[in-house]
């Protein structure tokens, strides 16, 4: 069936879709089935069956780049002063081309599999160096969400000391919407935030004091005896830094801080709205082992080589589930990539000039004014130049002569300066205050405060200043690592479906890229208005009222949906509620988030089919009446299927006073044809970068938008800069920016707009029989481990692979490793049962891919056999030593018992992998997470 309108210019929905009708038809025969509403109605229940969403017509490309076009045009373009964390900030010509608008970088997937991702792990491991160069600490991570709930993580780690106090201090110069997460983190916890004037003493019971560097009206202070103060209190000292600023201030690992947190926005990405930006966290040696997220580590792989891979993993602290102290399940690696190659073509004397240029702005500013009459408030600053004035009338005059300038109170402005700032832009900045820029402007950095060592002295930040150097350093990374333009990565639970490049196309928008979060509201109405769009489009196709864009991953999603729902009972007078019913088969991040909101996790058992034991839930729900706050449910489930009891379950829930939290990881199987509302879910979180096709970016940036029946909808997040982000009684702010990651919105806009509601259903469908046509080419082979009660799953299948441990020495792992060989990236390993693949293939794949994957199965089954039947060597096998390098099979003698042809399974296609099997035992035990300086390389050589 096509649905190809005979009046528009293109066909987009075909294209997005990777069979054909004849490849349709194949894959039905397979199954035994005529049609695709057949396998639908089979595969799906019909009690939560619904019509598609009521959506405008599918547009074709053309339509859909002159509508957001349109859109992006009526964002008016200001040159935004206004800072509080977010500047203009240029990023050049080499790494926007082939970086940020290359698939090569933005398609990949996290790094869970390092043998092919040694690429992003290079980049990101110079993005630790540069964050821990700056900050004058030993350990970065390898990016977080945002400054703001960075800060907040950073507190989860003073707060997750034994027997630490449930105070924070914040100082009051810290930027307002690093305050507001703050408040928001802390409520749930029952941990108060205390706001003290900088210089004050620390409070005497606090387990962290949180400053702010330079402040965020601008000024500059030696924060070294507040450190130490905090000490004495036993307190940690968390400092908020602007990277920037570090290039010439001196570093506050040097004062004494504990934990460094912020934001590399302002190393080359766009402010976007708000998003997506690289967030970062550095520590001490002695708080590694409690940062949240990703870190990057050296090791060395089966040949004794140097290879990188993600260090010490239970620092993704959801693994740890309800002893979580942080729900992270995601980076920011697309943009720290951008930020480490923006540190890289500049070098440390090329951030330094940009950074003494900034100032030099601001000294010029600062001096115009006082010339003209008006008090500057601070003696020592940076970039940022408060200066006392009727706040409303200067940022009238401000306006009328093209600058957004921030209001401080009612009688100061701030005025941020950045590396966009032109000759022309400072003279009418100096007008506006009635002087003209002066050539030696007073106020140098006083030598105390200045930075004093030196940084991005690793060779990786040396000699590639020069184009050609960068673009071919740029193309050998891109090289090492595989991503969906090398072939398909059948992750389940994760989708990794096409990101359509006119989709992609519209963040590069001067009126999408260059708005800064807090811009006034009438610059803003073409955000405004696809946000309003999209939000309706999102709210119809899951069946809910109403939908807030903050949260800017899924983790946020699952945090602000339980927010919500904690909120909902406390109004009702029913705060007491506070268990969180969790199936044992869930994500991590489901009782990380609980944890973090407040609540108690309660596990209930899964039966033999993987479905919800409806005996235990009952029991659990008795258990302890009028307790229940929620029970949340991934669906499809978590084993891929569509369980049978879904409504069922809901009820129970519903019966017992709680609300029902969907977990959208599993949405690119009900979009069109069931919806959370259906099910009878009360609010569902949507990965954005999953079903609605923002690329995962090598491990991000993600979006986790929340949908919320109509009662919950008055407790959705709200920002105190933005009135319109959410409701004025809502649970505070779950992201630093009100709208999130506001810049790639457009791409899941583009996608639903281009689709329409036939094409979503058509890829709903195409999805789940993609996933059918695989479990049942693999089925004689390997087990599936679960279906529905027609040997059905839903748009993903698990096979099992334990029996091959004891038959032939093979783990799941060597499984995932050989298939680097075939070129593909292995499917989810070991969850959510251990020792199991779990395969999504979604809709986007065509059929000679799915067929390329199931045949490379096959292949790698028969090797197992046959190490079972002892034709091959039980140690010295493909499977054992894959993946096969092509250094490796060039080496003389060739000493394995199988031939280099069955080892490299070349074709005229082939990826190689770029290191042979990663050493992680060697690389946690020998903990490198930054790169050496150049000095070390010399005493190395003597």
């Amino acid at each position: 069936m096509s649905l190809r309108d005979p009046l528009s210019g293109d066909d987009f929905v075909s294209r997005h879709i990777g069979p054909d009708d004849a490849a349709v038809a194949r894959m039905l025969g397979e199954l035994g089935v005529g049609s695709l509403d057949e396998l639908i109605d089979r595969a799906v229940p019909p009690d939560i069956r619904c019509a598609p969403p009521e959506l405008p017509e599918a547009v074709d490309e053309a339509g859909i780049l002159a509508e957001l076009t349109a859109l992006a045009g009526r964002n008016t373009l200001v040159r935004s002063l206004i800072g509080q964390g977010y500047h203009g900030t240029i990023m050049p010509a080499v790494i926007r081309r082939n970086i940020l608008e290359n698939p090569g970088w933005y398609t990949a997937y996290t790094p869970y599999q390092p043998e092919i991702a040694q690429g992003r792990l290079e980049m990101l491991f110079a993005f630790q160096t540069m964050i821990a160069d700056l900050t004058g600490l030993p350990v970065a991570g390898a990016s977080l969400l945002d400054e703001a709930t960075a800060a907040a993580e950073a507190m989860a780690m003073a707060l997750g000391r034994p027997r630490a106090p449930r105070l924070v201090a914040v100082a009051a110069d810290l930027h307002p919407q690093t305050v507001a997460v703050l408040r928001t983190r802390a409520m749930p916890l029952g941990v108060t935030i205390t706001v003290i004037e900088p210089g004050c003493r620390t409070p005497p019971a606090a387990a962290a004091v949180i400053m702010q560097y330079p402040g965020s009206s601008g000024e500059v202070r030696d924060l070294t005896d507040a450190i130490a103060a905090a000490h004495a209190a036993g307190a940690l000292a968390i400092v908020c830094a602007d990277p920037l600023s570090l290039a010439l201030l001196k570093p506050p690992g040097e004062m004494g801080a504990d934990i460094v947190v912020g934001s590399a926005q302002r190393f080359g990405v766009p402010m976007g709205f708000g998003g997506p930006h690289a967030g970062y966290l550095a520590t001490t040696e002695a708080l590694r082992r409690a940062m949240p997220g990703r870190l990057v580590g050296l090791s060395v792989d089966a040949d004794g080589a140097p290879a990188l891979r993600l260090a010490l993993q239970t620092r993704e602290q959801h693994i740890r589930r309800e002893k979580a102290t942080s729900n992270i399940c995601t980076a920011q690696v697309l943009l720290a990539v951008i930020a480490a190659a923006y540190a890289v073509w500049h070098g440390a004397d090329g951030i330094a000039r940009i950074a003494g240029r900034v100032h030099l702005l601001a000294r010029m500013l600062a001096e115009a004014a006082r010339r003209g009459g008006f008090k500057v408030r601070h003696a020592r600053f940076f970039d940022t130049v408060a200066i006392e004035c009727d706040a409303d009338a200067m940022l009238a005059r401000a306006a009328d002569a093209g600058f957004n300038l921030r209001r401080l109170d009612d009688h100061a402005v701030g005025v941020s300066l950045d590396e966009t700032v032109g000759a022309a832009d400072i003279a009418a900045l100096c007008a506006l205050f009635g002087a003209a820029a002066p050539d030696e402007p007073a106020g140098v950095i006083d030598a105390d405060l200045q930075r004093r060592g030196r940084f991005l002295t690793a060779p990786v930040f040396v000699g590639r200043h020069s184009e050609h150097a960068m673009l071919r350093w740029l193309k050998s990374l891109e090289a090492k690592d595989l991503s969906l333009t090398s072939g398909m990565i059948p992750l389940g639970s994760c989708t990794m479906k096409l990101n359509a490049a006119v989709e992609m196309l519209p963040i590069s928008l001067p009126g999408f890229a260059d708005i800064h979060p807090f811009a006034p509201r009438e610059q803003t109405e073409g955000y405004l208005e696809l946000i309003g769009r999209l939000s309706e489009y999102l709210a119809a196709i899951t069946g809910l009222s109403h939908v807030s864009v903050q949260p800017n991953a899924g983790s946020q999603g699952e945090y602000a949906g339980l927010l919500a729902i904690r909120a909902y009972h406390a109004a009702r007078g029913q705060a007491v509620r506070d268990i969180c019913l969790i199936p044992a088969s869930a994500h991590g991040t489901n009782p990380a988030s609980a944890v973090m909101a407040g609540l108690r996790v309660v596990v209930v058992a899964c039966d033999r089919g993987g479905n919800v034991d409806l005996d235990d839930l009952r029991g659990k729900l008795s258990a302890e009446p009028g307790r229940v706050a929620a029970l949340m449910i991934t669906y499809p489930s978590t084993h891929g299927v569509f369980e049978a009891s879904i409504r069922e379950i809901c009820a129970l829930v519903h019966d017992a006073g709680g609300q029902v939290y969907m977990d959208g990881a599993n949405m690119n199987a009900q979009v069109g044809i069931t919806s959370p509302a259906a099910i009878g879910a009360d609010v569902c979180h949507l990965n954005l970068h999953k079903t609605f096709c923002i690329p995962h970016g090598g491990g991000g940036p993600g979006v986790g938008p929340i949908a919320v029946a109509a009662h919950l909808a008055p407790h959705l997040p709200n920002h105190p800069m933005r009135e319109d982000a959410g409701p004025a009684g809502g649970v505070g702010p779950v992201a630093a920016a009100p709208f999130g990651s506001a810049l790639i919105l457009p791409i899941s806009y583009a996608y639903i707009r281009l689709m329409g509601a036939q094409g979503l259903r058509r890829a709903t469908q195409m999805a789940i029989l993609a996933a059918n046509y695989i479990a049942a080419r693999l089925r004689p082979h390997y087990p599936v481990l679960f279906s529905g009660p027609d040997g059905l799953v839903a748009h993903e299948c698990i096979i099992d692979c334990r029996a091959f441990v004891a038959e032939a020495g093979v783990s799941v792992e060597d499984i995932a490793k050989r298939l680097q060989d075939y070129g593909f990236h292995a499917p989810t390993m070991s969850w959510p049962v251990a020792g199991t693949l779990m395969i999504e293939p979604t809709e986007s794949e065509p059929l000679e891919e799915l067929d390329r994957f199931c045949n490379a199965m096959i292949a790698v089954r028969a090797e197992i056999a046959a190490i079972a039947e002892a034709r091959m060597d039980r140690l010295d096998n493909p499977l054992k030593n894959a993946p096969h390098t092509l250094s490796m099979l060039l080496a003389e003698p060739w000493t394995h018992p199988y031939s280099r042809a069955q080892a490299a399974v070349s074709d005229a296609g082939k990826y190689w992998p770029p290191v042979r099997r990663v050493d992680n035992v060697h690389g946690d035990r020998n903990l490198i997470c930054s790169c050496p300086p150049v000095d070390s390389y010399a005493l190395a050589a003597d």
